[in-house]
């Protein structure tokens, strides 16, 4: 195996990776915003108000893209493990 095929398969894991957890990180990230700013004008400083709403919206998004993410992530290790008899041999 040459260092080109090791430098592929580890560019493409990385980018399969942020592809995958982008919807969540993403949809985390606005409603911690938004929260925030609630509570900078609100001068509420609980922190349950914070972290629930951001574990609603990370379950909500895993609901609706999860079985793309699934499917996704499967595709990418069925087509690695298939690549591994020609680059190895």
């Amino acid at each position: 195996m040459d260092p080109q095929a090791v430098f592929t398969f580890g560019q493409q894991g990385l980018y399969m990776l942020l592809m995958v957890s982008a919807p969540v990180l993403l949809t985390v990230l606005v409603v911690g915003l938004l929260v925030s700013i609630f509570q900078a004008a609100t001068q509420i400083h609980e922190a349950t108000l914070s972290f629930v709403p951001k574990i609603v919206a990370a379950v909500a998004v895993l609901a609706i893209a999860g079985p793309w993410m699934l499917n996704t992530l499967v595709e990418y290790i069925q087509r690695t493990l298939q690549s591994i008899p020609t680059v190895v041999g």
